[in-house]
């Protein structure tokens, strides 16, 4: 029941929902298991049914698909990766406080990166369909960037003309991290 209600709050009143999350703990062990974990496996679950079992489409090519244990390396690897990612990009939003003139408070910081992180896991699960919906998981986890900026100025607290710049350097940084990330993944595709 938390994790559809925190959902839907997330999602839908993001702003009235980093209130309530800025006065609740935000141990990994407590959010790991209740939240990340279910969220974070969607994407790779959903690729490893699209890339193994309902293949990829190719032009004039008929239909490709990666063997089951491709799949499923591809697949852990993605998850385990997904798990570490949320865990660095808090570390990184707490590291860059100081420097926006916010607090340095690294619970605070790791709930702004796994609940900013929700559009982009709930997205994931429409990999299923590899390439048909890319763009849409794409369009969808661009929600997560205002989620990042609203969870940064209600937990983090910077001047709010900081804020943005805040957001801007975490997102960049985060990206560069992912594509490190995901360029590991692809070892296990294999």
């Amino acid at each position: 029941m938390y994790l559809i209600a925190r959902v839907k709050g997330i999602l839908l009143n993001p702003k009235a929902e980093w209130e309530v999350i800025a006065g609740e703990p935000g141990r990994p062990q407590d959010l790991y298991p209740s939240y990340i974990i279910p969220l974070a496996a969607l994407g790779p679950v959903a690729n490893f049914i699209g890339i193994s079992v309902v293949g990829i489409g190719v032009p004039m090519g008929g239909t490709i698909r990666i063997g089951l244990f491709g799949g499923l390396a591809s697949a852990i690897a993605g998850f385990a990766l997904a798990l570490v990612l949320v865990y660095v990009v808090g570390l990184l939003i707490a590291a860059l406080a100081p420097t926006f003139g916010a607090q340095k408070d690294k619970a605070q910081a790791f709930k702004v990166a796994a609940y900013s992180m929700t559009p982009g896991w709930l997205a994931g699960a429409l990999n299923v369909f590899p390439g048909f919906l890319s763009i849409l998981v794409f369009l969808i986890s661009l929600y997560g960037i205002y989620l990042l900026y609203l969870g940064i100025l209600a937990l983090m607290r910077p001047p709010q003309p900081k804020a943005a710049g805040y957001t801007a350097l975490v997102i960049v940084l985060t990206v560069v991290i992912s594509m490190v990330f995901g360029a590991i993944s692809v070892v296990f595709v294999r």
